[in-house]
């Protein structure tokens, strides 16, 4: 059993404090999710340079469909993808962002929703019990090979896994991310960017996986220095274009959406 090794259990405690001093600074004010945004992730295109936009065009339309919403957190994700059509299970650590999650879906005027306090290790749902599981920048906290083997668990024969996740594959921009002097207050111990051959490993269960790459160094640097959401934007959306010109260049990019599908 997972909760009998030590060391994901130190892991985990971590974890469940960092949460909850992340929940201590959240107010309901901060609950509510706009109609615009709302709106633009129910209707994302295909061809976004957005990595969140696409993992939502991969979504789809979920109607009488189960999502577990991995990580769930404070439910930013669960209000998203319940607009999606999807009846949502959000799985956390975290007790503390889970009644937040549980306001928030509220506050929204949802009702397909249960949370569950548990593992992303040990996962409290039955073997073949979703459809899709929905894990946005989740992956990069935990052991790979148990949650692998957990998505793989209860996910249903022809059921998706969508990942987003932080890669970095070149040594070089390892180095030069390791020489600015900038941590998020929110960043765990544990976490650390994974890279391509990890998530293909994570897969290799798996019957199909599809990757797609965003984020090339620049994009991240300005995001750092914290410059202008316009900027920002426009750097995005020039980070797409080069891509899709120079795809060799993937390597080097920094974000993945990678679909996985069950057999």
């Amino acid at each position: 059993m997972v909760n009998n090794n030590p060391d994901i259990l130190i892991w985990e405690n971590v974890e469940v404090e960092r949460s909850s001093s992340e929940a201590s600074r959240r107010s309901n004010d901060d609950l509510r999710i706009s109609e615009r945004i709302v709106a633009r992730y129910l209707d994302s295109p295909k061809d976004t340079p957005f990595a969140l936009e696409y993992a939502y065009h991969l979504l789809g339309d979920v109607m009488g469909q189960t999502v577990l919403d991995y990580g769930c957190g404070a439910g930013e994700n669960s209000v998203l993808i319940a607009s999606h059509g999807g009846s949502v299970i959000g799985v956390d650590i975290s007790p503390d962002l889970l009644d937040m999650a549980e306001r928030r879906l509220d506050l929204h005027g949802n009702t397909a929703y249960e949370f569950k306090v548990g593992s992303a290790h040990d996962l409290p749902l039955k073997d073949c019990s979703v459809d899709v599981v929905y894990g946005m920048a989740i992956l990069h906290h935990l052991d790979l090979a148990l949650a692998s083997d957990e998505v793989f668990r209860v996910l249903k024969s022809g059921g998706r896994a969508i990942f987003l996740e932080p890669v970095r594959n070149s040594k070089l921009v390892k180095f030069i991310r390791n020489l600015i002097p900038y941590t998020s207050p929110d960043v765990s111990p544990y976490e650390r960017p994974l890279t391509d051959a990890e998530l293909q490993t994570f897969a290799a269960k798996f019957v199909s996986c599809e990757s797609r790459a965003f984020n090339l160094p620049f994009v991240n640097l300005i995001e750092t220095l914290g410059l202008s959401d316009g900027l920002l934007g426009a750097a995005i959306k020039l980070d797409g274009k080069i891509l899709r010109m120079l795809p060799f260049l993937k390597h080097f990019a920094t974000v993945r959406v990678v679909e996985m599908r069950k057999g």
